[in-house]
């Protein structure tokens, strides 16, 4: 018998730092990143953003389109999966599904609520500009819709195993790439809010729970760069920093 279904249309694409799912925020609005949302046709009309400036954020619906676990044909619907392993349980305990925002889901669908920046008319394109957004870069939006914040933000809400935000380490760079940041930063390849942005988003250690090893090298695309970086205990060292070349 074949399992009832809905279409919805792709409104939007992300275009964001984050490059491969290894580094992104494991939840929105713990960095301060900036991104922002190409409008497809007929969506890209600004009549339809009349009033946004009006709230400060905005909730995001949007697609797991990079989840391998998903069939390559796009008419066919994921092999359900009732119970996942949670990074922030280090990867070894199982929980139901439906009590974790894992990617692995009946429908591949998201929910983000980032910071309203503001909205910009370039010819037919229409791009809203958004921070604190965990979405690789590419990734479809099916909808928008704004906070609301007497409904949305429960004061006294329980969040189970996720109820305390994560630890930051401190971010050092190392004695070549403070060499090459300053490169970057003097022929205008690196900005100073980019170097902002990515230290936020080391301080989170993006190593996976369950990989501790603090004499690995690790590597992690943002923005146009390859980020090599070791973590120890207490800090995030940049070992180095080079430009993709496309």
């Amino acid at each position: 018998m074949m399992k009832p279904c809905i279409q919805v249309p792709i409104i939007a694409y992300m275009h964001s730092p984050f490059r491969e799912k290894f580094g992104i925020p494991r939840q929105p609005n713990l960095v301060e990143v900036e991104s922002y949302l190409e409008m497809q046709a007929p969506y890209n009309d600004l009549a339809a953003f009349e009033g946004i400036e009006e709230f400060s954020h905005l909730w995001l619906i949007w697609n797991f389109h990079d989840n391998k676990a998903v069939s390559s044909n796009e008419a066919a619907a994921p092999s359900f999966r009732a119970q996942v392993r949670p990074p922030r349980l280090g990867g070894n305990q199982k929980i139901g599904v439906f009590a974790t925002r894992s990617m692995y889901r009946p429908a591949a669908l998201g929910l983000s609520v980032v910071k309203f920046k503001k909205v910009v008319k370039q010819g037919k394109s229409v791009r809203i500009y958004v921070s604190g957004s965990d979405l690789l870069d590419g990734t479809p939006i099916v909808d928008i819709k704004p906070y609301i914040h007497y409904s949305d933000a429960i004061v006294d809400a329980q969040s189970g195993y996720a109820q305390q935000q994560p630890l930051t380490k401190a971010v050092v760079w190392r004695d070549v790439s403070v060499e090459q940041q300053q490169g970057y930063l003097a022929q205008g390849l690196l900005t100073p809010q980019k170097i902002a942005e990515l230290e936020q988003v080391l301080a989170l250690d993006p190593r996976p729970a369950y990989q501790q090893d603090t004499t690995r090298i690790y590597g992690m695309m943002f923005a146009e760069f390859n980020i090599k970086f070791n973590v120890s205990d207490y800090a995030v060292e940049i070992v180095q920093i080079e430009k993709i070349v496309d």
